[in-house]
């Protein structure tokens, strides 16, 4: 069996194949890892913005807050 595949690979055609198909293999591994770095970043971007928006909304309730007329002091 292995004596069969090792003589194939003796053969120019057939390292040329075996070498292009490592590259094509080597391509497609990076193009999927790209994908998922992109998808990874979306997502943490979603994040970030979500969270400046909940920060930005905290802000106005604070600065509100701040503004508002003290309520009268209760004696006790």
């Amino acid at each position: 069996m292995w004596g069969m595949v090792v003589g194939m690979l003796a053969r120019p055609w057939a390292r040329r194949a075996v070498a292009l198909a490592l590259v094509t293999l080597a391509v497609a591994l990076f193009l999927l890892n790209l994908r998922r770095a992109g998808e990874r970043a979306a997502r943490a971007a979603e994040r970030f913005e979500t969270l400046e928006r909940q920060n930005a909304i905290n802000r106005q309730m604070l600065d509100a807050a701040a503004r508002r007329p003290r309520g009268p002091r209760r004696s006790s």
